[in-house]
């Protein structure tokens, strides 16, 4: 089943957006705040995708988000905002979010992005193509489980951030540029900006580099892209 928690409190806003869902066969589940949409998650976890609200009253988009991240990793979630600030965008990514949707938007950009997510949730599920385990330096990534250690300690990682790091895992120290990982995680349909991945890779840093604002390991190449140094 196909199920998706929209979180929005415009009536209109929400019905539009379930109505388009529904059409094309997911199950949906709505909820108007911030506040009741974790009690329905708490209730239900069996959720695909999160689609949710920057600007609410009380419990916003950011703080649901926060919360929603800490109860799964592998939970989807988009953002929806009507901001057109960078910060918003940007802010919204680093708590975890996997996607954001700027308002106003059609109904086939909605579909794509969430189509996108849950082909990307799903891959959790999909038995890995390669050898279980990948060893570089102090990581282990292992690809039946979903998880990266660090020196025997476990590394939470979203669905994405895990996509990316398998990426670099199975390409060290090979550069890959924006439009590389954007295609292979995000696929070549993805309507959004290559910016996605920059945000990605600074999350990524602050979860596996001792200094995340000196890296060693997930590095930049000026003018090129970014590379995994399998060794210092």
């Amino acid at each position: 089943m196909k199920k998706i928690l929209i979180v929005e409190d415009e009536e209109a806003i929400r019905s539009f957006e379930a109505i388009n869902l529904k059409r094309v066969g997911y199950t949906t589940v709505e909820a108007g705040s911030g506040e009741e949409a974790l009690q329905i998650y708490d209730a239900e976890p069996d959720f695909d995708i999160a689609l949710l609200d920057i600007s609410m009253p009380g419990m916003d988009g950011f703080a649901l988000c926060t919360e929603l991240r800490k109860r799964s990793q592998t939970l989807g979630i988009i953002m929806l905002t009507a901001r057109t600030q960078e910060m918003d965008k940007i802010s919204g990514l680093m708590m975890g979010a996997d996607d954001y949707i700027t308002k106003p938007f059609s109904p086939t950009e909605l579909l794509a992005r969430v189509d996108s997510l849950y082909r990307r949730v799903g891959m959790n599920n999909a038995a890995p193509a390669v050898s279980d385990e990948i060893r570089l330096g102090d990581f282990v990534l292992n690809m039946r489980r979903h998880t990266l250690q660090k020196k025997g300690k476990d590394i939470e990682l979203t669905q994405v951030e895990f996509q990316i790091i398998e990426y670099f895992f199975t390409n060290p120290d090979v550069v890959l540029d924006r439009t590389d990982i954007l295609n292979k995680v995000w696929s070549s349909s993805y309507f959004g900006e290559e910016k996605i991945v920059d945000v990605n890779i600074r999350r990524l840093r602050m979860k596996i580099e001792d200094e995340p604002s000196s890296p060693k390991h997930l590095v930049t190449v000026w003018g090129m892209g970014y590379k995994w140094k399998s060794k210092d």
